[in-house]
């Protein structure tokens, strides 16, 4: 067994049967099921959800995205070593403290294998829901420059860079490019405020305006519920993304639920307890990774900018990373999974024919 066999590099050719296009993004490729079988499904497992509900086999890549381009390495590396594994099995141990605690439900119906989802059809909220409760990243960027409305909120002055914040603060951005709303800028990942939230909030996907305290009441559960989880194993939450969704239960309601993934090295930073109360950033996530590539290039401006965007595609296109920089990654993402899990991470031999046979055999959805 070779290294590079053990990562699943390409997601979106699986002989999964399935009546329309896959959509592949920069880590998950989605099946849609056809209604045979969705309905099928539905029925012999007991799924809470309506009985006409579309399904999807969601499958994880092993793919690293930073800066919105894939990232290769030496040796044929062509993704990080655990890493879809990682993700899900962290997501996994999230939605199941959230059932613990009452919370709402994920889109995530079934768990067939540790790179695959069984996951209902939703219709997200436009919204990436942010939490954050250190001053980091674009929020300090920022505030350094002397900005001190971030998402409408107003920043006290005197704050350091990395330091707890007074309190939790939600700073959403866009999902998507969304057009024509007064006050909302074009563009992907563009900071919003609650007041615009509020005052177009159809316009965002969300039935009604309750809804917006409901994403924020939710957002700050889960971020409370992770956080108190990481705390017992020193490890700090420091800033995380959500994201949320309706759906429909087996009696035809419309319920909002999380969506995506929650709490993992990629949508969130989580820094280590000892390390930062001797006044060092030890980063158990993506971050650390996103750091080395700006050292590592001569001219970090062209993963800043997003003026330069075919730049930056040529640059991830043309360069292979030495492939311990990759490895270094995948001891993050394995390190964190079996701290946050307490449990070994299983990392397969062969992840896409295992794949392959039990959605064949457990699932009838291989011909």
């Amino acid at each position: 067994m070779t290294l590079a066999n053990t990562v699943l590099a390409v997601n979106d050719n699986l002989p999964i049967r399935t009546d329309s296009p896959v959509h592949s993004g920069k880590v998950r490729s989605v099946y849609w099921l056809t209604s045979q079988d969705s309905r099928r499904l539905i029925q012999q497992n007991n799924y809470d959800v309506a009985e006409d509900t579309p399904l999807a086999v969601m499958v994880i890549s092993d793919r690293i995205s930073a800066f919105d381009c894939v990232w290769r390495a030496e040796g044929g590396l062509n993704g990080v070593p655990g890493k879809g594994a990682a993700l899900n099995e962290i997501s996994n141990h999230w939605f199941d403290l959230f059932k613990q605690e009452n919370l709402a439900d994920s889109h995530i119906l079934d768990v067939p294998h540790p790179l695959v989802w069984i996951v209902q059809k939703a219709k997200p909220v436009l919204i990436e829901a942010i939490g954050r409760q250190y001053i980091t990243g674009s929020m300090w960027r920022a505030y350094s420059k002397g900005d001190r409305d971030f998402c409408g909120i107003q920043l006290p002055e005197g704050l350091s860079k990395d330091s707890k914040l007074p309190e939790l603060l939600i700073t959403p951005s866009t999902k998507g490019v969304l057009k024509g709303i007064p006050g909302v800028q074009e563009a992907d990942d563009a900071n919003i405020s609650r007041q615009s939230i509020v005052e177009h909030f159809q316009r965002f996907n969300f039935k009604q305006l309750n809804d917006v305290d409901l994403y924020e009441k939710l957002l700050s559960q889960g971020f409370s519920v992770i956080s108190n989880a990481l705390a017992e194993i020193d490890q700090l939450f420091v800033d995380t993304k959500f994201e949320f969704g309706y759906v429909k239960d087996r009696s035809g309601q419309d319920k909002l639920i999380y969506m995506d993934e929650v709490g993992t090295p990629d949508s969130s930073r989580i820094w280590d307890g000892p390390a930062f109360r001797e006044g060092n950033i030890l980063e158990n996530s993506k971050e650390g990774f996103r750091q080395m590539l700006l050292e590592y290039f001569p001219d970090p401006d062209i993963l800043l900018n997003k003026d330069r965007m075919q730049e930056r595609f040529s640059l991830a296109k043309h360069n292979l990373l030495p492939q311990e920089a990759l490895m270094d990654l995948s001891k993050t993402y394995v390190n964190i999974a079996e701290k946050i899990t307490g449990k070994t991470l299983n990392i397969s031999g062969n992840p896409k024919q295992e794949i392959i046979a039990v959605l064949k055999d457990e699932y009838g959805l291989v011909d």
